[in-house]
């Protein structure tokens, strides 16, 4: 995982849900590569033509409500997201995200000054955000536990590398 990320940014408002991330019609899909194909496609159908790799959602409050279905941020991560921002996030979307090594940041207000296909540069590390016109916001700064989460590639890579420290 790099400290620093920069992508274009995808902005959307508030309550995109689960099933608006990733449709429950397609759960039975057990390919990231299919998976990927239907990202974000309930709140907008052609997302993943748009998106790139590395790329940045950023959104408003309660990102990642709905259903716990993990396929929601497996489908992200699949298509190639770099990072989320929203001014908040539904706690169960918020650990399946991280546990799949996607960083998430939370920063209020974040929605205010931004506009899709913008760039932005975030410090994983600081929680600093800078946008490609010089505005700086600060995002709540991610525990060491989260980051070393997403420095191992996610939760269970993590918890494969310290089973196999203890075996030898």
């Amino acid at each position: 995982m790099q400290n620093i990320l920069i992508g274009k940014i995808f902005l959307f408002g508030n309550n995109i849900d689960t099933d608006q991330i990733y449709p429950g019609r397609f759960v039975e899909l057990t390919n990231t590569e299919d998976i990927a194909k239907h990202a974000m496609q309930g709140v907008d159908p052609d997302f993943t033509c748009k998106v790139s790799k590395g790329d940045i959602i950023v959104a408003g409050t309660n990102f990642g409500c709905g259903s716990s279905r993990e396929h929601a941020a497996i489908a992200l991560k699949a298509v190639g997201i770099g990072a989320i921002i929203a001014e908040s996030f539904a706690r169960i979307f918020y650990r399946n995200a991280i546990n799949l090594g996607i960083p998430l940041l939370i920063c209020p207000k974040i929605t205010s000054f931004l506009k899709t296909g913008e760039s932005l540069g975030v410090n994983l590390l600081t929680g600093q955000i800078s946008t490609s016109k010089g505005e700086i916001a600060q995002a709540e700064p991610l525990s060491e536990y989260m980051l070393h989460i997403l420095q191992s590639g996610g939760i269970k890579p993590l918890i494969k590398a310290q089973m196999e420290a203890m075996t030898h």
